[in-house]
């Protein structure tokens, strides 16, 4: 096989790079928004407990084929005519138990609802569990939820759950592989918090593909030596020590920076509009990418970092708010979230590193890694920036 790539100019490695980013643009895993996350909430209101549920009505599109005039909108009247259908889907997507038995919901309340990423179908019910009396009693019944509606669609789709039993507050994350969250009594202490907030900042981290893109995009030329030629040229890295510094450089500054708007936006110190951060965080995808083609002109990467650390500290805020984070201990959320944050990105560092450290003296990693990887992913990126201007 390695004879095989040898045969192979650099103009055949460039054209097969393209396209494979081609291909990548047209898997569904590229196609799906990099935050497609459903909100659900439980709570108690007055006696009644409530069940809320906001799916993007670009995810409803994806099952249902809503968008009947072809107008690339799904509008309230294309909901409304399959509201029969939507009811029993959302049904038997969302499973709400009491000690093992079933819990009946009523007939929803099917509205619009506005988020920062777009317009979602907001269904809410009042809540009937077996021996659950009253809703003062909800935090002691042992509820479970389950939740399962975009994930055969989309595997990389989260439910974002919101526990509010009024002093009693917690959150949970959905996933395939996690598709149910046990509802019991929230343990309140910093030390309870911060640990199921690492735990959220990990899984958001691994799930969010444009902020793993963006950083293996940093972390590309890494182990290679920086010349006045082509970054195609550029030698393998002959010692590891200066390569796992510019990492850690990398890493530090992507840290302080989105730790610092981060902490800015949960606290309601700069609140920009997320129509503005999500177009902005796919556009600092796109830059990284093509600072690698730059070669010798490129910018600093660790100042790349920080730069645009900042703007992906927005968009982590904006899902920490939707989980929703307990006032009674807001430091301890914030703290386990960005640490989860971190750990999430050192485990991908640790995957890339090695194998890029392992490849470094190829042709194959100068050009189908570091050019073609960039060529690709500046592609992808234009796409994101695009979709999410609402321009595609």
């Amino acid at each position: 096989m390695m004879s095989f790539a040898r045969n192979w100019t650099p103009q055949r490695w460039l054209f097969a790079a393209v396209l494979a980013g081609i291909n990548l643009l047209i898997t569904p895993a590229a196609h799906a928004h990099s935050s497609s996350n459903s909100y659900l909430t439980l709570s108690t209101s007055g006696p009644a407990l409530t069940l809320r549920a906001d799916v993007h009505m670009r995810d409803l599109d994806l099952n249902f084929d809503l968008d009947a005039n072809r107008d690339g909108q799904v509008t309230w009247g294309e909901i409304q005519v399959r509201s029969t259908e939507l009811n029993e889907w959302l049904g038997q997507g969302i499973v709400l138990t009491a000690a093992g038995q079933k819990c009946t919901l009523t007939s929803p309340d099917l509205q619009a609802s506005e988020h920062a990423d777009g317009t979602y179908l907001s269904a809410q019910w009042v809540v009937n569990c077996p021996g659950l009396s009253s809703a003062a009693q909800a935090a002691e019944a042992g509820l479970a939820l389950r939740y399962g509606l975009i994930f055969a669609q989309d595997s990389l789709h989260r439910g974002l759950l919101k526990v509010d039993f009024g002093d009693d507050q917690t959150s949970a994350l959905l996933s395939p592989e996690r598709p149910e969250a046990q509802v019991s009594h929230a343990d309140g202490s910093p030390l309870k918090v911060f640990g199921r907030y690492v735990i959220e900042g990990v899984w958001h981290i691994w799930i969010g593909i444009d902020h793993i893109v963006f950083l293996l995009s940093l972390l590309a030329l890494a182990p290679l030596q920086s010349s006045r030629q082509r970054v195609v040229h550029w030698q393998a890295a002959k010692e590891a020590r200066p390569v796992v510094l510019d990492v850690l450089a990398v890493v530090t500054a992507f840290t302080v920076a989105h730790s610092i708007t981060l902490g800015l936006t949960i606290t309601g110190w700069l609140t920009p509009p997320a129509d503005l951060v999500e177009p902005a965080i796919a556009l600092s995808v796109v830059l990284a990418a093509l600072n690698n083609l730059l070669g010798f002109s490129a910018l600093k990467r660790w100042r790349l970092a920080f730069v645009f650390g900042l703007v992906h500290g927005f968009g982590f805020a904006s899902v920490l708010l939707d989980l929703g984070l307990p006032a009674s201990a807001l430091l301890a959320a914030l703290g386990g979230f960005n640490i989860g944050v971190e750990l999430g990105q050192l485990a991908i560092v640790g995957v890339f590193l090695p194998a890029a450290w392992l490849l470094r003296h190829t042709r194959f990693y100068r050009w189908v890694v570091v050019v073609g990887g960039s060529v690709a992913i500046v592609v992808l990126g234009v796409f994101w920036t695009l979709e999410r201007m609402g321009w595609l």
